[in-house]
Parts: structure tokens; C-alpha cells; sequence
């Protein structure tokens, strides 16, 4: 069970999330790697479970419990990537080379995820005298809607739902992601959603019969470009994140090059920083808008809403993780990102959470995704180390 053959196994499973595209095939969604933890679970002889979140997507979450101790960790990796689109290497192949593995999820999460894991079976086979009690839960839909996460945190917070293996809410939340085996005691979250336009469709031989939605969102695009250049003075900047950004990723108008088109809409991408309100940034959105424009446009409901991670509570679990990691990967810092996790999702629900993983963001979702196999390793140590001596 050492995480360099964890991994490999996991990097040739395929568990693509299609990010909303209609897409079908082997080598989409978790199910296949829900079905190797079950395997790796069941091999080690512990309590799991593997609990549907949306038909065909599970969290499948286990437990170790030591015999005196005091609090509990959740150790969570998510189980899907990105897609393949555009790799230059065989995504689900894993090949050595200088070092380093490559495939897709080597970096993002599954690195991390076989890191945990081989901590986690360390746990459960040495049994050290200090150790905390762990859940090693790995969810499911991190790359796009977040459902996994979600529905996890459900299982203590929410009437209605349980889970003998968490019985109540864990003491702190350690989430693998690629961190340089820094810290990541802030981030900032993300709301998405869509703006509409409408106008009135015609001929386009007579344009001036009809309301183009295109031109119509131009106007809105103008806008929200304002909109970003003044944020940073909107909203104070962070700390440790920096400031909130509103950015555009996609747009969609018209069904023919010769009609006038009646809709057009866009997907926003707002990042928010500790301290804002994930839903109330589409109102300042619509507020904004409102004082540019001459028409109406429509907000429609996102599909995600901005949880950042705090720094506020996070400070005692963190130091006692950075006496594990001084000691063999060297001096590390505690640090905010741009990017968001699952920690924030734990911290919602007023629980410390830290990110803290092998690899760096820069090789996430690349063409060629790599993680280099020293950095697997010791986070593996340090994993286990920090899990056997908070007991």
C-alpha cells in the first residue's frame, strides 16, 4: 500500500467529470473509482460506506478509530478530474519519467488522494499509541458543482441524515490539494451563474425590425468589464487572497447567421474573498448593471455559490500541521490562494479546515499533468505523522 502504486492505480481508472457537457462513456464520472476505494476499504478491513449522492456518483467514506483518542480528522480527496481534451500524453497511463509521474489527476487530486490513502492504511495497520480518530472521505464532483462535498456535510448538520461512521460533526478537516506542501489556511470561493438578454428576432435582411441580444450583451460585457477594474475597490482585498475578480467564460447567442437573434447569455465567474456573501454578489452584479444600461437583462440562478475559507479558527490545527512538515520537507508557509477547495465547504459549517497536498496548482489541468514522486511521498509521511500524534 505504498501511495506511488496507489496512485498508479488511480491514474489508470478514468473518472473524467464532463463539467455539464452531455457526455457518456468508460471514462466518465467516479464509478470505477468508487468501486477500487470499496476494494481498498474492504482489503484493509475497516468500516465504510458509500453513500449515493446523484445517480451513478457516490462518496464512498471509511473510518479508523484509536483506541484513547480525543479528536477526530476527515482527510478528504475528491475523486474526479478535469477532462482529457488536448493532452499531449496518454491521460490515463501513468509513465516515470526525471522523477516524475504523469497523467491525468496525478496532480489534481489523485496524488493527494493516494497519499491519504496510504496514510490511512498505515493508521489501521501500525495503530501508533497517539493517534486521532480518522475519516478518509472521498467525494465526489469537486471539478464542477461541488454535490460531493455538499452532501457530506449533511450527514452531521442537517436533520434527517446520518452516518454511523460520523456520528457528529469531525474536529478539523485536512483536504488534499496540490499546495507545494504549504498550508492553505484561505481561499477564495466562486459564484457562477448566467445573465440573459432578450430582444426580438427577424429577418436580417431588416435588422432594424427586431432587438439584437447580441448587441444588447455587448453593452452588458462593457459593463462588467467596469464593473471588475472597480472591485478592488469595492471590496477591501484580503489579506492572504487578494481581491475579489468577476471574469466572463462563456457566451452563447443566435440559432442562424441570418436571423436577428432574441437571446443571448453569458456564464460569470465571480471569485469572493472571505466575508462575502456568495449570493449577494449577484445583486451587486444586477445593481450595477441597472445604473449602466437602458434595458433589463435577467439573472439567472447560479449553479454554484462562493464559500471562501476563513483564516479565523484554522490557526492551532494548522501550527500542529506545520511541526510535522518542517521536519522533512523544510521550512513551509501558511498562505491564502485564488482558487477554491472543499475546505471552505467544511468551514461553512464551522469546523477548522486546512489544504495541504503534494504538487503545485501549476500542474493541474495541463496537457501534460505530472507530480513528482518525493513530494507524493512525504506527504504521505506527513499525513500520517499529523494523524498519529493529535490524539
Amino acid at each position: 500500500m505504498e501511495p506511488l502504486a496507489i496512485l498508479q492505480d488511480l491514474i489508470s481508472i478514468p473518472s473524467v467529470n464532463p463539467m455539464g457537457r452531455d457526455l457518456t462513456g468508460p471514462e466518465y464520472f467516479e464509478g470505477r473509482v468508487s468501486d477500487y476505494l470499496c476494494r481498498f476499504f474492504e482489503q484493509l478491513r475497516v468500516p465504510y460506506e458509500r453513500i449515493p449522492v446523484v445517480p451513478g456518483r457516490d462518496n464512498v467514506i471509511a473510518r479508523f478509530d484509536a483506541p484513547d483518542a480525543q479528536s477526530t480528522i476527515v482527510m478528504d480527496a475528491h475523486q474526479d478530474t478535469v477532462p482529457v481534451d488536448g493532452m499531449t500524453i496518454d491521460p490515463f497511463k501513468p509513465v516515470f519519467r526525471d522523477g516524475k509521474i504523469y497523467g491525468r489527476g496525478s496532480c489534481d487530486v489523485k496524488g493527494g488522494m493516494a497519499a491519504m490513502l496510504a496514510a490511512f492504511a498505515r493508521l489501521v495497520l501500525e495503530k501508533p499509541a497517539n493517534a486521532a480518530n480518522v475519516i478518509m472521505s472521498c467525494t465526489c464532483d469537486e471539478e464542477a458543482t461541488v454535490l460531493g462535498i455538499c452532501d457530506l456535510v449533511k450527514l452531521w448538520t442537517e436533520p434527517g441524515r446520518s452516518s454511523k461512521l460520523i456520528p457528529k460533526a469531525p474536529d478539523v478537516a485536512l483536504v488534499a490539494e496540490p499546495t507545494d506542501l504549504d498550508i492553505v489556511v484561505a481561499h477564495r470561493g466562486a459564484t457562477r451563474w448566467k445573465i440573459k438578454t432578450t430582444g426580438r428576432a427577424c429577418h436580417s435582411s431588416r435588422p432594424q425590425d427586431g432587438i439584437n441580444a447580441i448587441y444588447r450583451m455587448a453593452q452588458v460585457l462593457l459593463a462588467l468589464d467596469e464593473y471588475n477594474a472597480q472591485l478592488e475597490t469595492l471590496v477591501k482585498p484580503h489579506p492572504l487572497c487578494g481581491a475579489a475578480t468577476l471574469s466572463v467564460g462563456r457566451i452563447e447567442g443566435g440559432i442562424s447567421v441570418n436571423t436577428v437573434p432574441d437571446v443571448c447569455t453569458i456564464e460569470i465567474d465571480r471569485r469572493v474573498i472571505p466575508g462575502e456573501d456568495g449570493m449577494g454578489v449577484i445583486d451587486d452584479v444586477a445593481t450595477f448593471l441597472k445604473s449602466r444600461l437602458t434595458f433589463d437583462v435577467e439573472m439567472l440562478p447560479p449553479w454554484i455559490v462562493g464559500c471562501s475559507l476563513d483564516d479565523s479558527n484554522n490557526g492551532e490545527w494548522s501550527d500542529r500541521l506545520m511541526e510535522q512538515i518542517a521536519p522533512l520537507a523544510g521550512p513551509r508557509r501558511k498562505l491564502g490562494v485564488a482558487y477554491g477547495t472543499h475546505a471552505s465547504r467544511f468551514s461553512a459549517v464551522g469546523m477548522p479546515a486546512m489544504v495541504f497536498g503534494p504538487g503545485s496548482i501549476n500542474q493541474a489541468h495541463t496537457v501534460d499533468e505530472w507530480l513528482d514522486i518525493k513530494e507524493l511521498d512525504l506527504a504521505s509521511e506527513i499525513y500520517y505523522r499529523f494523524c498519529s500524534t493529535v490524539g
